[in-house]
């Protein structure tokens, strides 16, 4: 969709580390994507800007099926692979017969659904979708959750669905600063339980439930503090719903926090939590946080349980309502929930997400397309697999 450094979200993040890591595991892409002049230089030439961001849908497709074009006819890549629908969609009929492989981020329609969009809106995201995904020849989802789902609202065969986690850059959260040393860094309290949320601020995130929770967990542990990263549409709204409860001592909007601050953040948190109502494929912070030796909490919400169940039950909420927020929180401030230590989180994510371990069942599908299409391109027939990305 967009280059990382330049947007933030899940599926960027992903995409960016897909560029980074994947070459490391034999597979050759040339890719596209929209943003800025500097995406060309920073890649090395990997991937290439189709269109300016801010443009126009119409010019952005433009823009896209000109790249695609000339992408192929410069070099004759066996195989694509997308990760958004809305631009995945415009390129089917230049693909020709080559195999399409879809990363599967989420159902587009049914988010904007629960986000309140018109039925006119929805639909026709949906129409978009079920045509695009109706073409791959094989799709990854990050869960079994979305597995079910991408099943269930679309139709698409199991045998084509392809259960691959997201990767982690160990790397990146090797911190070794003490939780002390990282709040002073940020300037955080270091006599306070602090808890650490990071989410797109959209209602189906249960922000507002969190928010909420801190009334009744502030009357336990007036000390608690409760910090909101991120910037979306609510934020005005939770910024009014912090003041009229009078929690403005209790949670604090920290708005957008950089990648560079992220990791840090997590380090100095004492758990993080992850409130959401649906919808959730995977949750991409969990593992984040974890990496960084801090322990999450989250709601028995789609792909969450797949994440944090195998690590510790502890780390579940009952339910997602406000009730069960507040009842989960005062349990873990008043140790009645035994949380894992810092090298338990960080050893399950290496055991589990690490991109080393991640790339290999990655190209695994990406080799199945293309086996399907070419015998010889199997797994093993070739020590790399090209692709437009």
């Amino acid at each position: 969709m967009d280059w990382f450094p330049e947007q933030t979200g899940g599926l960027n993040r992903f995409y960016y580390d897909c560029t980074r890591h994947l070459p490391a595991a034999g597979i050759k892409m040339r890719g596209l994507v929209t943003g800025s002049d500097q995406v060309f230089r920073e890649s090395h030439g990997q991937i290439q800007v189709f269109a300016p961001q801010q443009v126009s849908l119409l010019k952005r497709w433009q823009g896209l099926r000109s790249a695609v074009q000339q992408v192929l006819k410069e070099e004759d890549l066996p195989l694509v692979v997308s990760h958004f629908a809305l631009y995945g969609f415009p390129i089917l009929n230049l693909i020709g017969d080559r195999p399409l492989v879809v990363h599967f981020h989420g159902p587009w329609a049914l988010e904007s659904q629960v986000e309140g969009y018109s039925t006119v809106n929805t639909w026709l995201k949906k129409t978009l979708e079920q045509k695009y995904y109706q073409r791959a020849s094989k799709l990854i989802v990050l869960s079994t959750a979305f597995r079910d789902l991408l099943h269930q609202s679309y139709q698409i065969p199991y045998d084509r669905i392809h259960v691959v986690p997201p990767g982690v850059d160990l790397d990146r959260f090797a911190f070794s600063d003490s939780k002390s040393e990282a709040r002073l860094k940020l300037g955080w309290e270091c006599d306070r339980p602090i808890l650490f949320a990071t989410r797109r601020l959209k209602k189906r995130m249960g922000l507002e439930n969190l928010v909420s929770a801190m009334q009744t967990v502030r009357q336990h542990h007036p000390d608690a503090l409760l910090l909101i990263a991120g910037k979306g549409e609510l934020a005005e709204t939770l910024h009014q719903q912090i003041e009229s409860l009078d929690l403005t001592n209790h949670v604090r909007l920290l708005g957008f926090v950089p990648d560079e601050q992220l990791a840090l953040a997590y380090r100095a948190a004492d758990f993080s939590v992850v409130p959401t109502l649906s919808l959730e494929g995977f949750g991409l912070i969990m593992i984040e946080s974890l990496a960084s030796g801090t322990p999450v909490i989250g709601t028995p919400v789609g792909a969450i349980p797949e994440v944090l169940r195998p690590l510790s039950a502890d780390l579940m909420f009952e339910g997602s309502s406000t009730e069960h927020l507040a009842q989960g929180l005062l349990e873990i401030l008043s140790g009645q929930r035994s949380l894992p230590d810092a090298e338990a989180c960080r050893a399950y994510v290496r055991d589990h997400y690490a991109w080393s371990v991640v790339a290999q069942q990655i190209k695994v599908v990406y080799s199945s397309a293309l086996s399907d299409r070419v015998p010889s391109l199997a797994i093993g027939a070739s020590p790399e697999t090209k692709i437009v990305y």
